[in-house]
């Protein structure tokens, strides 16, 4: 691949990877692809290996994430349908407060879904927290995948 067309995938990556952080949009998939045009690309094996790396990495954090996560809430009892409250919310609260929306909103919805649900605030405030720890535990999850992602490619990148 031409340097400006690595340039330009590196570039794709670092978006990427700023989306798995702030989780606006599919980050860690960016990375992937952007890795993946490169791959194909660059092709042979050091071109592939890199991709079905990248693609092993994001596709099985992808998984994981959701499974840890699950398994997080359902241990605290915090049904899903509480995260569909805070989710609407927080795209609601995206739209309704720039930048700090979505946080809020979802943070404001779990509760208001959990206090609902319990009747009791402390308890709302708890199950809150562990939704929010939750959501935490995600995002790490999905970097480390997209990390894992931009690292074979680095890799790659110095083998050709």
């Amino acid at each position: 691949m031409a340097p400006i067309g690595e340039l330009l995938v590196g570039a794709v990556i670092l978006v990427g990877l700023v989306g798995a952080v702030v989780q606006l949009y599919p980050g860690a998939l960016l990375v992937l692809g952007a890795v993946g045009v490169w791959g194909v690309v660059t092709g042979g094996v050091v071109g592939w290996s890199v991709l079905v790396i990248a693609a092993l990495a994001v596709l099985g954090t992808g998984v994981a994430k959701y499974l840890l996560a699950g398994r997080y809430l359902t241990r605290a009892g915090v049904p899903g349908r509480t995260l569909l409250v805070g989710g609407v919310l927080g795209v609601v609260g995206f739209f309704v407060v720039p930048v700090v929306g979505l946080p809020l909103g979802f943070v404001l919805g779990v509760f208001l879904a959990e206090l609902g649900r319990r009747r009791n605030q402390g308890e709302a405030w708890r199950a809150t927290v562990v939704a929010m720890k939750a959501t935490g535990l995600t995002i790490l999850i999905e970097l480390a995948g997209a990390l894992v992602a931009t690292g074979a490619w680095g890799i790659g990148l110095l083998l050709t």
